[in-house]
């Protein structure tokens, strides 16, 4: 009997046209380096008196189906997410490339997704329909992988024991790393910087509405919330005076690889909290900024996702 293992796990991916119905084709293979998608369904213990002590069997709760995919920063897989959490992408340039698709933030809705993840040993083939995005967050740091993790909401969960993905369109993979990243403040290298974290968030609405199925009707977005924080070495006053006085600067997170492939996340209005200042021994002073983002006036929305790659349409 077989076993088994994440080593030979797929997942594959696919935007529905309608919500919660699971396309018959164009799937695409996605990297990944784990998830937690799943749907659970509790049991509730009878409350019932007059039979004993012994309980009467329980009653089925309603379904929960979410979970987080951590996949990678990468040239061509990372548009689908980012597709995910703001839409469909404003795409410029002619065949065969590059592509610039330039993602923003404030659509009123979202694309839904089909995805599967097999585990053909068992075999086991579980497809969520009716994925929407709840949060995208990664962290910017010196070394390691680059990774980062997508929360979603799903409707529900069909499990077969064949793939309902057909043969997925592969990818060529073209990774981001640490090495590859900088940040800018309005358009400046911002330095002494030693780490930082992203957080942009759809924060759902589950549609919880009473279903024969247990599922939900859908999930909607509601006011967006962009936020994290930069970890500098405290060499000079710039973001101290930024904070104090109140106004907001413009940050730039980007990655490029000498192929030309580039990605670059622009908050075009961050506020920066007052922070505390501690000398905690004799090694450097650092300090923490847990900074949040909101609508620029005159860009008109809070952020920017620009990715270049060969990619035509997403």
């Amino acid at each position: 009997m077989a076993r088994a293992q994440g080593a030979r796990a797929l997942m594959a991916l696919a935007f529905e046209t309608t919500y919660g119905t699971p396309p018959a084709s164009g799937f695409t293979r996605m990297p990944f380096a784990s998830t937690s998608l799943g749907a659970e369904q509790p049991l509730l213990n009878s409350e019932l008196l007059g039979y004993g002590r012994d309980p009467l069997a329980p009653i089925k709760d309603a379904v929960t189906a979410d979970g987080d995919v951590v996949v990678p920063l990468d040239a061509e897989a990372f548009g689908f997410w980012l597709k995910a959490a703001f839409g469909p992408p404003a795409t410029t340039g002619t065949a065969p490339g590059p592509f610039t698709h330039e993602f923003q933030s404030g659509a009123w809705t979202l694309p839904s997704l089909s995805i599967e993840t097999g585990m053909p040993e068992v075999p086991r083939f579980a497809i969520y329909s009716g994925c929407v995005l709840d949060q995208l967050t990664w962290q910017m740091q010196r070394s390691g992988l680059l990774t980062a993790t997508a929360r979603l909401v799903a409707q529900g969960e069909t499990v077969d024991t064949t793939t309902s993905a057909g043969t997925p369109a592969a990818l060529e993979l073209k990774r981001f790393g640490h090495f590859n990243g900088s940040i800018t403040r309005n358009g400046m290298a911002l330095g002494n910087v030693v780490s930082a974290d992203i957080t942009y968030a759809n924060n759902l609405d589950r549609i919880e509405t009473i279903r024969s199925d247990g599922r939900i009707d859908g999930a909607d977005p509601s006011i967006a919330a962009l936020t994290g924080s930069i970890e500098v070495r405290f060499a000079d006053s710039t973001l101290v005076s930024q904070a104090i006085n109140g106004d907001p600067c413009e940050l730039e997170f980007g990655y490029a690889l000498p192929s030309g492939e580039s990605f670059t996340f622009t908050v075009h209005a961050v506020y920066l909290p007052r922070p505390r200042i501690e000398i905690s021994g004799p090694q450097g002073v650092q300090a923490t900024f847990d900074w949040q983002a909101a609508r620029d006036s005159s860009v008109g929305r809070m952020c920017t996702a620009t990715l270049i790659n060969d990619i035509e349409v997403y």
